[in-house]
């Protein structure tokens, strides 16, 4: 998996933040590594407002390319952290149900009777 693009909205995208996205999509890169090298993944992280000092106003979205598919969550949190965390548990979630119902359609047999 290749990381296209991490983007910060109303903040500065610091060194520890790209660290910790870069942490978290260490797991989705296991999760596709059957769709090298053609899964992407884009990160925006960022304030949802300029103006806001309380709730949830940090917002974390993770855009995920599979070859048939785009995967995408959008977590909004008071942490920005927690919001980075969240998408991507999100994303996995995404990830291994599309992986499951690519098994299962090529596990499925020939109906009975239709052969």
């Amino acid at each position: 998996m290749r990381i296209v693009s991490i983007k910060g909205t109303n903040m500065a995208l610091t060194d520890a933040i790209k660290s910790r996205i870069e942490s978290k999509s260490v797991a989705l890169g296991k999760l596709t590594k059957d769709f090298d090298p053609a899964s992407e993944l884009r990160v925006e992280v960022g304030k949802s407002t300029k103006h806001h000092a309380k709730g949830p106003y940090f917002r974390a979205e993770f855009q995920i390319t599979v070859p048939g598919n785009d995967l995408r969550a959008v977590v909004e949190e008071e942490n920005l952290y927690h919001a980075i965390g969240q998408a991507r548990d999100q994303v996995r979630r995404q990830l291994k149900d599309y992986k499951n119902k690519l098994k299962d359609r090529t596990q499925r047999g020939v109906r009975p009777g239709k052969e």
